[in-house]
């Protein structure tokens, strides 16, 4: 039985001024990849391809640990796009054969008064060929778990990403003006 689960959630984070524009932060995709997901957990397999191991999830009585290759990348104007790129069920061979991911997400700066804030939107997919077990369980009761379950999931990158992305910004933002404001040596001068 094939079944279908979605889910989507928004995001909108008013951004503290720094004296270095968020924009700057967004261009480089690996510092949003360490603020949605624990460093432990990810791996950089290019300059915009993740795979982020995440952690094992309980739908219905099956423990299942999805491996996603997420490509991210940064536009000019800072906006960054993500998608899932391949997926794969750690823990059940049946489920990984069956089963299809699709994350597509952006979060992008929009100035409003003077104030920055990052808004964003992600969309999660999953389609998956359930085992026969499943198959005398009502299908809006498993549509009713599974999507709960995506949405879990969603809301757990949200507020992650709410946290770890302001106070990474914070971090960079101020090693970034240190090192701008070191004084640098006078040049010595060639001419004798």
């Amino acid at each position: 039985m094939y079944i279908r689960f979605n889910a989507s959630q928004s995001v909108e984070i008013s951004v503290p001024e720094e004296r270095v524009p968020i924009q700057h932060y967004l261009r480089q995709p690996r510092r949003l990849v360490n603020a949605l997901v624990d460093q432990s957990r990810t791996e950089q397999l290019s300059d915009d391809c993740f795979r982020l191991k995440m952690r094992p999830l309980q739908f219905m009585m099956l423990s299942l640990q999805p491996t996603v290759d997420m490509r991210v990348w940064a536009q000019s104007d800072g906006t960054i796009n993500l998608e899932s790129v391949a997926c794969e069920i750690r823990g059940v061979g049946y489920i990984n054969d069956r089963f299809a991911l699709n994350l597509k997400g952006q979060l992008c700066v929009h100035q409003s008064s003077g104030v920055a804030y990052l808004k964003g939107k992600a969309d999660l997919q999953v389609q998956v060929e359930l085992p026969p077990p499943f198959w005398l369980t009502p299908k809006a009761i498993l549509e009713a778990t599974g999507n709960a379950l995506l949405k879990s999931v969603l809301m757990s990158v949200k507020q992650r990403l709410m946290h770890q992305l302001l106070s990474d910004y914070r971090r960079w933002a101020n090693s970034e003006t240190e090192v701008t404001s070191i004084e640098l040596p006078p040049i010595l001068s060639l001419e004798g």
